[in-house]
């Protein structure tokens, strides 16, 4: 697949299914709504997407940043919930970003608002949904292993969102 086939049109039912993909990621990893588009080259200066070069070094630089941060910040005792403001916010927000970024060149204006909406809902299903698999997870155990779970799990989501 080129670079110009994979900014082609899709089916909305594709692009929305990619959106709320992202969107459950970054419900899970705020960062991600942003960082995967930017590290697939979906986001580049002067708005072309995928056509051309996608973003410069320390744009994927501060997006691979972001991400290990939130993936080890995650980690320690003194992290707050996801749940306290603003993170649901900050999450649903990022999601649908995320969703816009997934679809903008893949379908027309209302393409983008139902990219959206599928993105804010997908952040605001893995921000609860991921609140409570961890609440489930650990039970008497550590936390980390369902953290990590959780990690893997929205990589990979994020993954196939922004893929081809």
């Amino acid at each position: 697949m080129t670079s110009q086939d994979a900014a082609a049109p899709r089916s909305t039912t594709a692009v929305l299914a990619r959106a709320l993909a992202l969107g459950v990621a970054a419900g899970s990893r705020s960062s991600l709504g942003v960082a995967a588009p930017v590290l697939a080259g979906l986001v580049r200066p002067g708005g072309s997407g995928r056509s051309g070069h996608g973003p410069g070094p320390l744009a994927r630089g501060a997006a691979i940043l972001g991400v290990v941060g939130e993936v080890v910040g995650d980690k320690l005792p003194q992290t707050p919930s996801r749940l306290a403001p603003p993170g649901p916010v900050v999450r649903v927000a990022s999601g649908a970003v995320g969703g816009v970024l997934v679809a903008r060149h893949r379908t027309g204006p209302v393409g983008l608002v139902l990219a959206a909406a599928a993105g804010a809902a997908g952040g605001a299903v893995g921000t609860w949904g991921g609140a409570a698999w961890r609440r489930l997870a650990v039970g008497e155990r550590p936390d980390w292993p369902g953290a990590v779970a959780e990690d893997v799990t929205a990589l990979a989501l994020a993954a196939w969102a922004v893929r081809g």
